[in-house]
Parts: C-alpha cells; sequence; structure tokens
C-alpha cells in the first residue's frame, strides 16, 4: 500500500517549493470522507485516490493537479459539494475534481448516449485544463488494473470503453506508457483466450532471443563508441502482446514474421547524432528495404519524434531500431507531461499548444453531431489515426486518417474550401473526389466561388471533419427548402378556406400557436409543415375558430393547373395548386412517362413522384397529410429520355451480349450502361440501363429483348418490376 509520507518524498523530490500542505488537506480530507468505504478487492476505498495521486507524482505533475486525485471521487462517492471542495482547496483543485465528476456522473438512457455526454464533457474540460483528462487516465488505470475484484460482465464493459477510448486518448496525448498498459489490460480481459494463447507464444520465443538482445546491445555499444557518437542509453525490449496481436491480424503473418518482435532503442544528445547512428547501424547490419520511417522530420499529430529502421542481424533475425534524443524520449514516454504548463514555477510555451489543437479540433468538428450513436462512432474514428501524410502545393503537411480524399483534405484545410471544392489534383493530375490519398501525395484543391458539397460526398469521406460539415451545410439547405415548401402548402391551405394567409400570421393566436408547437418563431413552423410533422390545418384551427373554416368550391380546371418541374414537353409532372414548387422523381422507383404517379412532401427537399406500384407507396398511406396530387403534363412531342434498369436472365453462350445490343440498337434505343455475370448452371444475367421515352417505349424494349433466342427472362429492376426492392421513401 502506498503511504502518503512517501508520496510527499516523491512530490518534493522534483518540485521542492510544492503546497505540501495542500496535499496534507487534500488526504486527510479523502481518508475522513471515504471512511469506512471498501472497494471490491476488499481493501479501504482510500487505497484508491492514494495509488491515483501517486500516479501523477510519478508524472511529475503540480500540486494542484495531485490534490484533485486525492480528491477525485470525494464528490461522486460521498455527500460533499463541488462548492465545499472550492472553499476548502480553492476554484483551481475544485476545476479539475468537478471536471473528473462530470464525465462519469451524467444521467443517462442509454450507454451509447452517457458515452457521448461524457466525452462531449470531457473535450470541453481537456481544452480548458488537461490535467482533467490525465486525473481521469490515472483513475482508470489504477480501476484497470484491479478490474479482477469485479464482476465478469462490469469487467468487459470497462475494458472495452478503456480499449475504444481512453487508451487512444493517452496516445493522442503522446502518453505511450499509459496507453500500452491501458491496451495490455484491455486485451488481457475482452479476449482471454487469445491473450493466453499469444503470452504463451511470445514466451516461447523470448526465451530464444534473450541473449541475442545483450549481444546485439553490445554489438552497436562498440561501433558506436568507435566511431564516437554520444549515445546516453541502449535498451533492449520485446513487442507488447496487444501490438503483435494486432499486427498478426492485420497483415495476416505468424509470429516469425514479425520483424519488430525485438527492438532497440537508442538515445543520442542530438539530431544529427541520430541520423549518424542510423548510417552506423544500416553498415553494421542489412536494413529491410521500405522500413526507414523518419518521423523526426515529420512528427506524428501526438508530437512523436524518433527514426525507425528495420535490419536482419547476423543469425538471420529481423528486428527494429528506434533512435531519438533524451527531449523526443521524454515527450515518447510521457507526452504531455514532458512539456507541463502546470508544473510549479513554469509558465506554457507554445509547444503546449500542439497538444490541445487535436482536442480543440475535434472537439469543434463533433459540436454538431445530435446523434449519441454516431458521435460515439465518429469519436472512435478520429481516436485511431493510421496516418497519411500529404503536402500542400506549399510543403505544409496535413496528417490525415488512412483512406482519406481530397474531400478530407479541403475540408482538413478550411471549411469554406472543402464546401467550395469542385476538384483536386495530386501530384500535378486530376483526379475524382473519391480518390484514396497515399503518403507524399502533393494535393491541390481546385474550388469554385457559391459551389456546395454534394450529399454523395458522405459516402467516401474519412475524416469526421468533414461528414459534420458536409451533414451541417445539407441539413441547413435542407431547412430553407423546408421552410419554403411549408410557407407555400401553408399558403395554399389557407386559400383553400378563403382566408388570407398574410393576416392570419399576425396578432396574438400566432404567438399561442408557436408555443402550442414548439416553435421559437415563424420559420420553425413553416419548417415543421414542410418536414411533414404537422399538418398545415392543424395549424389553421390554432389561428381562427373551426366554425369559421368553410372549404372553398374546387378550382376550375385551368386555375389549378400546374405548372413546374423537370424537363420540358411532355414529360412534365404537375402538382395541382401550385407554381414553382420543387418536384423531383423518387430514386427508389424512377417513375416514367405514362405509368400512374403520386406525389409526397419530402422533409425539406420538395415533393417526391412516386410509382403508384412503389412498395413505399404503401408506406405513404399511413401518412395522408403529405400525399399530393401529381400527374404527367399533357403536351407535344419530347425528346427526353428517362434511365431504366433491365435485369435479364440468358443462356451463357458467346455473341448473346451482341445479340442483345443489337436489338436494342435496332429499336433506336440507346444503351447507358451494360454488366454481364455468369453462374455454375450455364446461365448469365444481364443488367442493362437503357434511355426509355415513356411506359409504351418500354414495353416496346421488353418484348423486343424478349424475342432474342437465349433470352430466358427480363424484369423491369425496381418496384415495378420482380426484382424491385422496398427502400426509404423519396
Amino acid at each position: 500500500m502506498i503511504r502518503f509520507e512517501d508520496l510527499l518524498e516523491k512530490v518534493r523530490a522534483y518540485s521542492p517549493d510544492a503546497d505540501v500542505e495542500l496535499l496534507r488537506r487534500a488526504y486527510v480530507f479523502s481518508a475522513f470522507e471515504h471512511r469506512g468505504q471498501v472497494r471490491h478487492s476488499g481493501e479501504p476505498y482510500l487505497i484508491h485516490p492514494l495509488a491515483v495521486a501517486d500516479f501523477l507524482a510519478d508524472m511529475k505533475l503540480d500540486a494542484v493537479a495531485i490534490a484533485a486525485g486525492l480528491l477525485h471521487d470525494v464528490v461522486e462517492d460521498t455527500l460533499t459539494t463541488i462548492e465545499r471542495i472550492e472553499e476548502l482547496f480553492g476554484s483551481e483543485v475544485a476545476h479539475v475534481v468537478e471536471g473528473v465528476t462530470k464525465i462519469s456522473a451524467i444521467p443517462f438512457q442509454s450507454s451509447e448516449e452517457r458515452q457521448a455526454e461524457n466525452f462531449r464533457k470531457m473535450l470541453l474540460a481537456m481544452v480548458d485544463d488537461i490535467r482533467v483528462i490525465v486525473v481521469k487516465l490515472a483513475d482508470r488505470l489504477h480501476n484497470m488494473r484491479t478490474l479482477n475484484h469485479l464482476p465478469e460482465d462490469r469487467r468487459i464493459k470497462i475494458a472495452q470503453e478503456t480499449r475504444d477510448i481512453y487508451a487512444p486518448i493517452a496516445n493522442r496525448l503522446g502518453m505511450s506508457k499509459v496507453k500500452n498498459e491501458l491496451e495490455e489490460l484491455s486485451f488481457r480481459y475482452l479476449e482471454p483466450q487469445a491473450y493466453e494463447g499469444l503470452r504463451a507464444q511470445v514466451d516461447a520465443r523470448r526465451r530464444k532471443t534473450e541473449g541475442l538482445i545483450e549481444e546485439l546491445k553490445k554489438t552497436i555499444t562498440a561501433k558506436l563508441r568507435d566511431a564516437q557518437v554520444p549515445v546516453i542509453e541502449i535498451d533492449g525490449r520485446i513487442k507488447r502482446l496487444w501490438s503483435i496481436s494486432q499486427k498478426l491480424k492485420r497483415q495476416k503473418i505468424d509470429l516469425e514474421q514479425v520483424y519488430d518482435f525485438i527492438a532497440l532503442r537508442i538515445v543520442t544528445q542530438g539530431i544529427k547524432d541520430c541520423y549518424a547512428v542510423l548510417g552506423i547501424i544500416h553498415q553494421t547490419w542489412s536494413p529491410v528495404p521500405g522500413r526507414i520511417k523518419d518521423f523526426i522530420a515529420m512528427p506524428r499529430p501526438n508530437g512523436y519524434q524518433s527514426l525507425h529502421t528495420s535490419v536482419i542481424s547476423e543469425h538471420g533475425v529481423p528486428f527494429e531500431v528506434q533512435i531519438r534524443t533524451q527531449e523526443m524520449h521524454r515527450m515518447a514516454e510521457e507526452g504531455i507531461a514532458a512539456h507541463w504548463k502546470y508544473k510549479e514555477g513554469r509558465t506554457g510555451d507554445q509547444r503546449d499548444e500542439r497538444y490541445f489543437q487535436w482536442m480543440r479540433q475535434l472537439l469543434e468538428d463533433q459540436q454538431e453531431v445530435r446523434d449519441p450513436q454516431e458521435f460515439i462512432q465518429h469519436l472512435k474514428v478520429d481516436l485511431y489515426p493510421e496516418e497519411v501524410y500529404t503536402f500542400t502545393p506549399k510543403g505544409l503537411v496535413k496528417a490525415l486518417p488512412r483512406g482519406a480524399t481530397p474531400v478530407d483534405f479541403a475540408y482538413a484545410i478550411h471549411t469554406d474550401v472543402g464546401h467550395q471544392c469542385v476538384g483536386a489534383r495530386v501530384n500535378g493530375k486530376m483526379v475524382p473526389l473519391r480518390t484514396r490519398l497515399k503518403n507524399g501525395d502533393i494535393v491541390e484543391i481546385v474550388t469554385s466561388a457559391g459551389h456546395t458539397p454534394s450529399r454523395d460526398w458522405l459516402n467516401f469521406v474519412a475524416t469526421s471533419r468533414a461528414r459534420n460539415k458536409i451533414k451541417h451545410l445539407i441539413q441547413s439547405e435542407e431547412k430553407a427548402r423546408a421552410i419554403e415548401l411549408g410557407r407555400k402548402v401553408f399558403e395554399k391551405d389557407a386559400r383553400r378556406f378563403d382566408l388570407n394567409p398574410k393576416t392570419l400570421l399576425e396578432g396574438e393566436p400566432l404567438a399561442k400557436a408557436l408555443a402550442d408547437f414548439g416553435a421559437q418563431k415563424l420559420d420553425d413552423l413553416f419548417a415543421a409543415i414542410g418536414y411533414g410533422k404537422i399538418a398545415p390545418k392543424q395549424v389553421l384551427v390554432k389561428l381562427v375558430p373551426p366554425d369559421d373554416l368553410h372549404e372553398k368550391a374546387p378550382e376550375g380546371a385551368v386555375a389549378a393547373a400546374v405548372k413546374r418541374v423537370f424537363g420540358t414537353g411532355e414529360e412534365k409532372i404537375k402538382v395541382k395548386g401550385f407554381d414553382d414548387l420543387m418536384v423531383f422523381r423518387a430514386r427508389c422507383c424512377n417513375p416514367i412517362r405514362g405509368e400512374k404517379i403520386v406525389g409526397y412532401i419530402t422533409r425539406g427537399k420538395g415533393v417526391s413522384v412516386h410509382s403508384a406500384t412503389c412498395p413505399n407507396v404503401v408506406k405513404l398511406l399511413y401518412d395522408p397529410e403529405r400525399r399530393i396530387e401529381v400527374e404527367w403534363e399533357k403536351g407535344g412531342d419530347s425528346s427526353s429520355r428517362y434511365p431504366v434498369k433491365l435485369t435479364m436472365e440468358v443462356e451463357n453462350r458467346q455473341g448473346l451480349l451482341a445479340a442483345v445490343s443489337t436489338k436494342i440498337a435496332a429499336i433506336n434505343t440507346n444503351i447507358k450502361n451494360i454488366e454481364a455475370r455468369t453462374d455454375e448452371d450455364r446461365r448469365a444475367r444481364i443488367d442493362m440501363t437503357v434511355e426509355i421515352s415513356d411506359l409504351k417505349h418500354l414495353e416496346k424494349v421488353i418484348k423486343s429483348l424478349r424475342g432474342v433466342d437465349g433470352v430466358l427472362g427480363v424484369e423491369r429492376s425496381g418496384p415495378a418490376g420482380k426484382a424491385g426492392r422496398a427502400g426509404r421513401p423519396g
């Protein structure tokens, strides 16, 4: 058990001027408040806050952080309030304790929601005071070390949360020792059989290599001494079990193929010495091609710097060598604590800011995410970046997650650059925006003022920053359309009851209606109508007495005729009673001229027009207030065409595809796309997209194809045919 006097001695060793009296008062208060409490192990509860404080002292944190470590569970587990903590220990200690308390004390409805709110709170606190998360990491580390005393279900839950969230956060703060131990312990509890099996294999290989590590250290020590390269330390290690497990899964290799199972770490005095050591290493042993990584010139986002190389020993055993300065070594081990801005008598410097930058960015990127499950998923993406290092044309490095595209790159530069992105040059060549970037790519973004993101971008962007910015703008635009649609629908219904819309929207009844529907302003009410959440008549009932609602006689055919939307000539669709209303054909059924159609007021995108045979129409019947009458407008000849997908089952024989293409061309029909696949029973399937003018044209095409020798069947893909599938309306 840790003794408090030993803790004080440790603090005095690195900080003679530390506020020891503050620590003593915090210890006494914690001991008093936790009196009688025991942990699941049966030990006094005070052991836990002492262990947390001892860890913080190992990190050489200031007295405020250590006092907060001693007090971190007092507010959550006793009747003590934050106000009492502030009164006794000051606002700084109280602020850190409150931040730690908020992470785990928020009421929740679901585990995902709890996590989402926890980490929003944590990120907010981290931006303000990094000591909050370091204390929380210390708390989690000690809990993981004693996890074996908990029931299995709680062990699994805590270990999973640790692996998913806390270990990666420690990594992003550069605290590799903490990250490593959290990952190892999580592995042990989440995958006990895999853990024990791998440990047995690693132990067997370790016994074979223990002598080799000492031999390698002696060899390189002598070489560096002869070259007069100043070296502070040479150390050897075996790769951690979790890292080995991940590498075996990722690369689909066995343990003998892990190049960095053994690693030497060489700590030098200066940067030039690092490169000198690298040269001597390669003169002594054969380097493995493609295994040199220069994290000194190009640091990882968490500030990690080192040279990595893999070589083959004279015995044919591969091993890794990491070369770094003493300052880099402290950074690799302690992360942000190596430049701790809260150490006694120190003020922060610019180097500290880079450790806050990713947290501020992560917080900004997640502010617009409301769905808890989506928040957690995106947070995990950001916490597990396998980085790709790319460059701007001016040579600035942009680190992005593996799989990132030029769109992600554009949003990493600035939100406006992302929104206005219309193209990209990678290494001087124009590429599609969905192109996956690679290490070393030089990326130039082509922009156009006034351009807005495409919803399709959401299908391929890799960063949550890009995803959230795109969704936020699209949702804003959809709301604007919903407001306009809602206004038009409301005005139409008002006129249907012979009411003046402008007059209705003045006076006290409107204020009451807004309150009844939970709307802050009139636009919110129109948006709710446009999204289909409220029917216009529901609003009218709030604005005028029910007895005054008398529906007018139907309008004449000419007045009711419509008027808009896509295309020209015969393919126009009209919505009765509206001028210039946004209308589009639903993708789920893609109706063509001549089919019976039905309109559906979508959530903010206008009127979606479906084929009457579309399975989604059945769903629309349950929401009659959102249905609207539409029809094909009569007109002259039209040259417009609709893309229609056809699926054909055919015999698998040579020349059949050519025969099908010839038949299609003979009836003046264009093929936009065609794909053929074969199966094992000498049959094949042909999927094609043809351009159709109307329903009669489609029937003619299908009839012609069925007449081709070897064609066993033809169906229209989608709701009009057997191949169709129901999807989301509109």
